[in-house]
């Protein structure tokens, strides 16, 4: 096994784990936020899902690649809990859980046929060294796949000028906890930058417009704004006032009970094929 080298910086998971946040990250699946993987999984390959989160793809994956093995990790204990209770809520017995930082994967060289990440390298330190390390765990012939959102690429109507104060922040409270919120755009270039070849890049997007839709991601919004470990962060690093985020928070309220409000997350993808002469870095 290739030993890692330590990251270059450190980076501070923005979001958090409060429940405005785990209300999306529950939401997603392998059909809404892998679409462009589905193709590349057939029964008994082995999967890593990196920060796994509380679990609702990885389950998806298991599901597809069964009898094949699901390997979860996650940085956070807590949050690798709630998807060991999905898992088991479906059925499932082919995942695994691990506790991982994917800057320095604690798995032999050429484990896995499949490597993924959803909404990951945007919150790492050095995303380079994070594919990097997917490559190395990835057997010849596998795929690294990942796919991040893109907040500067973000879209909605009406353009209320309080979102655009809310996108601000977020930028600084991102980058300043070591990430790169603009990650969507990135992925190709630090998945070149980081030995891949043979890379397909796709872009996808999140769009919520119905009533059901306004009001579920106004709310969580709302609430992640002033409640969550991202509200924190934002005043503990001396970006906002309880105050502002309280204001931002009810533009998004605002924007929730407007009926002809329209959101677009736009997210860039990765997939790339690990050529059987590659080697680990």
């Amino acid at each position: 096994m290739t030993q890692a080298s330590p990251a270059k910086d450190t980076a501070v998971y923005t979001h958090g784990h409060h429940e405005s946040v785990l209300r999306s990250h529950t939401w997603r699946t392998a059909a809404n936020s892998a679409a462009y993987l589905l193709p590349e999984l057939k029964p008994g390959l082995d999967v890593l899902d990196v920060g796994c989160g509380p679990g609702t793809i990885t389950a998806d994956l298991a599901a597809l690649v069964a009898p094949g093995r699901v390997t979860a990790v996650d940085s956070a204990p807590d949050v690798l809990a709630k998807a060991r209770e999905v898992v088991a809520e479906r059925g499932l017995d082919n995942v695994e859980f691990a506790v991982a930082d994917v800057h320095a994967l604690d798995f032999p060289d050429d484990s896995f046929d499949v490597v993924h990440a959803h909404q990951v390298l945007q919150h790492v330190g050095d995303p380079v060294r994070a594919l990097r390390e997917m490559r190395r765990v990835c057997r010849p012939g596998g795929v690294v796949a990942a796919r991040d959102s893109d907040y500067g690429a973000f879209a909605w109507y009406p353009e209320l000028p309080v979102l655009a104060d809310w996108s601000a922040l977020y930028h600084a409270v991102a980058r300043h906890n070591g990430g790169e919120p603009d990650a969507g755009r990135r992925l190709y270039a630090w998945a070149r930058e980081a030995g891949f070849t043979d890379i397909t890049t796709t872009a996808a997007a999140w769009c919520f417009a119905t009533a059901d839709e306004r009001a579920w991601w106004s709310g969580l919004w709302a609430d992640r704004t002033v409640a969550s470990g991202y509200a924190d962060l934002a005043v503990a690093g001396g970006h906002a006032t309880p105050e502002l985020l309280e204001r931002l928070a009810e533009g998004w309220r605002e924007w929730g009970r407007r009926e002809d409000a329209w959101f677009m997350v736009p997210h860039g993808e990765i997939l790339c094929r690990v050529s059987p002469s590659a080697t680990a870095n």
